[in-house]
């Protein structure tokens, strides 16, 4: 009979190994998957109104805690009078707070717009850099609004995880995580590269849409037969999706 020492001993010479998370999807399943929002929206566009990468910025910046639909609302004029950097402090602080004022958070957020604005002067020309870690030097800015930036500014393919696809991630376990970095690091490693450019607008708009927080409406999901969330709240086969005009052969 072995002793308790020599029981511990063994225990801590072989440590157990922590498995990589994994999603629950097969390589063929995740390919219907996105082949199927491929079809429902070929074309996805990022709800964030903006004229250019300078404002891009600003609005995602401005959107952490607060709604697309929020923010477009308050910078349109916004953006009217200041596209720039140079005509972001121009303009000042307590006027950039006047503008956003319905947006939660408004007076340290203005803050942030000012500093950034000055950053990217004195730093980088006036012109947004490309890169996440350039990006992410800008006040304000954290790793999901570079991702965006990345994305829609610049076609570069990124995974911004925000609150509807770190949800979806892990309910239907697609990509379970959690923390964003974790849910993105999956989200990238098994997304098909051919559909990796548009999957962060597709999620967001299935969570946004579709796979609801409070409850989601899997009678209208185009993933309803392949999903494996434990939370479905019915049994359907998926419904059909209208090819557009171009596909049809």
């Amino acid at each position: 009979m072995k002793s308790s020492s020599q029981s511990l001993k063994k225990s801590i010479s072989k440590p157990a190994t922590k498995r990589a998370t994994r999603s629950a999807y097969s390589k063929a399943e995740l390919e219907e998957m996105f082949r199927r929002l491929s079809v429902q929206r070929p074309e996805p566009k990022g709800e964030l109104e903006h004229v250019n990468p300078f404002t891009l910025v600003v609005a995602v910046a401005l959107s952490a805690q607060a709604t697309d639909a929020g923010v477009n609302k308050a910078t349109r004029a916004l953006f009217a009078i200041a596209d720039t950097p140079e005509k972001m402090v121009a303009l000042g602080e307590e006027k950039i707070q006047h503008y956003i004022k319905t947006i939660g958070l408004y007076r340290n957020k203005a803050k942030n717009v000012m500093l950034l604005s000055q950053r990217l002067i004195d730093d980088f020309g006036s012109e947004v850099p490309k890169t996440r870690e350039e990006l992410m030097t800008l006040p304000g800015v954290g790793r999901k609004t570079a991702n965006v930036v990345m994305s829609m500014a610049f076609g570069i393919p990124t995974m911004a995880v925000d609150t509807h696809i770190l949800r979806i991630g892990n309910r239907i376990k697609l990509a379970p995580g959690k923390t964003p970095d974790e849910i993105e690091e999956i989200l990238m490693r098994i997304i098909p590269k051919q559909y990796l450019f548009h999957a962060h607008h597709w999620l967001i708009l299935l969570g946004r849409y579709c796979c609801k927080a409070r409850r989601p409406e899997c009678e209208n999901c185009v993933l309803a037969d392949l999903c494996k969330s434990p939370e479905k709240t019915c049994d359907v086969p998926a419904p059909l999706v209208e090819l557009p005009p171009q596909l049809i052969g």
